[in-house]
């Protein structure tokens, strides 16, 4: 029987309700944690190399390498692709801190250019005047934000004119595509990462490094494993450890085999809030065309006194989330890039006015319909 209304109000709607999606996977994940902890082999080994394949094959690219977290595939690539102290890397300023940190970390400067209100992704023209502006830039990583793919093809053509490489965090995209190719295959390295709150989300960190270039893909190899490239103890270039565990390319090749079908789910429920939220002050996201397939990762709205609606939300139950309230450029570690208030007005403006909510596959339709209904009732 379907619930009412008010029953629907008593209970809590969870942005992401991770114990739903193992209770329906856990014989099958038990069953292969089990075999690698009686095999005794913890650390990379045939596993990972297992899941590495898959990876590959479902991401369309000769090579996946696995790592330690998201974060460290974006610092991999960028120490893999001779990024190094003094040049400049162009990306966006609203995405998740580790984007911009790894730049950092490798010794580069974050070079920031504004979103599109519509995709919440690079702006193209915007990196066109850019990269005119500033010579030292050396790479570029567009973010696939929130499941959908930027605009990759004139990024790729201006990196090409450049003679510079394209780094695609694509750390909530897997399975995205842009025009028919998948996430991770257009630029010369992907980057994912299977923290548990992602589509394919591991039972704690990992990442993955995705390429068709052999050599490319020898060195972040090497560079996850201390910068070894025959055996330990021999060090051909100062690397990190940042290897995945077997346990968890073990769990992550149980969802792999779900995840098509979850990423089905997280369409359908994003349909439903486009069409049950037409007509109310909020803005849903838009597919773009080259966006030829949306994971949704999250399902992020535009509204009007988001912080007040957010709390009315939470009021009734029903879980939400901001992504992100400080856009980069006005994060205190980077002040001395020189970035201030309104250099960046559309970002700006979707740290004030965004609101993730709940898509999940596991959230049913009447769910979806009562938080709709809630939006509404908080406008009227």
């Amino acid at each position: 029987m379907e619930q009412t209304s008010a029953a629907l109000t008593e209970k809590q709607i969870p942005l992401l309700d991770l114990r739903a999606q193992h209770a329906r996977i856990r014989e099958e994940v038990l069953a292969e944690v089990i075999r690698v902890i009686d095999s005794q082999k913890f650390i990379l080994g045939e596993e990972v190399q297992n899941l590495e394949r898959e990876i590959a094959a479902y991401s369309g690219t000769r090579f996946a390498v696995g790592c330690a977290s998201g974060s460290d595939a974006l610092f991999l690539a960028l120490v893999a692709l001779g990024i190094e102290r003094g040049d400049e890397v162009l990306t966006a300023p609203y995405t998740f801190f580790a984007t911009a940190g790894a730049i950092h970390l490798a010794g580069a400067v974050p070079v920031f250019v504004d979103v599109e209100t519509a995709t919440f992704n690079m702006d193209v023209s915007r990196a066109a005047e850019a990269l005119a502006a500033r010579p030292k830039i050396r790479a570029i990583l567009p973010i696939h934000l929130f499941g959908g793919c930027a605009d990759m093809d004139p990024l790729c053509a201006m990196a090409r004119d450049r003679g510079i490489p394209v780094v695609e965090d694509a750390a909530q995209s897997i399975g995205a595509e842009y025009r028919g190719r998948r996430a991770g295959s257009i630029g010369e390295v992907g980057c994912f990462s299977f923290y548990p709150s992602k589509n394919l989300g591991a039972y704690g960190d990992g990442g993955m490094l995705t390429t068709s270039d052999p050599s490319l893909a020898g060195r972040l190899a090497s560079l996850r494993v201390h910068g070894s490239s025959r055996r330990t103890y021999y060090h051909d270039r100062v690397g990190v450890n940042s290897r995945l565990d077997a346990l968890q390319a073990a769990v992550l090749r149980v969802k792999l085999r779900h995840l098509d079908s979850w990423t089905r789910g997280r369409q359908e429920n994003a349909a439903l809030y486009r069409k049950l939220l037409a007509g109310t002050p909020v803005t849903a996201p838009v597919e773009a065309a080259y966006q030829t397939r949306h994971i949704y990762n999250q399902f992020s709205i535009l509204c009007p006194q988001r912080d007040q609606l957010q709390g009315y939300l939470k009021e009734n139950g029903i879980g939400t989330q901001v992504y992100y309230p400080v856009p980069l450029h006005l994060q205190e570690c980077f002040r001395d890039l020189g970035y201030g208030a309104g250099d960046f007005p559309v970002s700006e403006r979707l740290a004030k006015e965004s609101l993730a909510l709940p898509v999940h596959p596991e959230l049913r339709a009447d769910e979806i319909g009562h938080i709709c209904a809630t939006v509404r009732a908080f406008y009227s």
